[in-house]
């Protein structure tokens, strides 16, 4: 058996696929290319990934998580922390640790140099898992299929809405 080794050089970019493509005046601020880690080293509960993102752009928007911390390390490039209420410089070396949370703990990275930045973002995996996104007021619930279940048998689930914007517990019952 092959040791699980993976060089950040091998790493794969791909843009987002369409159906996670930014729409219209949203792209021009929101852009990243994005690489699996985790993933192709067998890893279940934690995942890995390899962000790059162009001068002037973030790869997501603003959020927290309620139930799985992230870590970053930049690699590359310099940038911008905006963290709950505080934004902070960010360059080549720095960990950042983002927890699970409220706003007070939402995140976004922005690139703020010339060149492109480039980041690992490590994070637990725990799902199902809860966003907030605290500039537009939204919420989304994600989650996948259990371990050694198909795709086909149980869909990904994602759900993205606004507070306040929700059926009661009966209807259509």
């Amino acid at each position: 058996m092959n040791p699980p080794i993976l060089n950040l050089a091998d790493v794969e970019l791909q843009p987002r696929p369409p159906e996670y493509q930014p729409p219209g005046p949203i792209a021009e601020r929101i852009e990243a290319r994005l690489g699996r880690i985790g993933s192709l080293l067998g890893l279940h509960k934690l995942g890995c990934g390899l962000v790059v993102v162009a001068p002037g752009k973030q790869a997501f928007p603003f959020h927290s998580h309620r139930h799985n911390d992230e870590l970053f390390v930049v690699l590359a490039g310099q940038g911008e922390l905006r963290y709950g209420a505080t934004r902070c410089a960010l360059r080549e070396g720095d960990v950042i640790g983002c927890p699970a949370g409220g706003p007070e703990t939402a995140h976004a990275i922005t690139n703020t140099g010339p060149t492109e930045l480039r980041y690992l973002a490590i994070s637990s995996q725990d799902l199902p898992e809860i966003c907030d996104y605290p500039d537009s007021g939204k919420f989304g619930i994600f989650d996948a299929p259990a371990p050694g279940v198909s795709a086909a048998a149980a869909p990904a689930f994602h759900f993205i809405s606004r507070a306040g914007q929700h059926l009661d517990y009966w209807d259509g019952e």
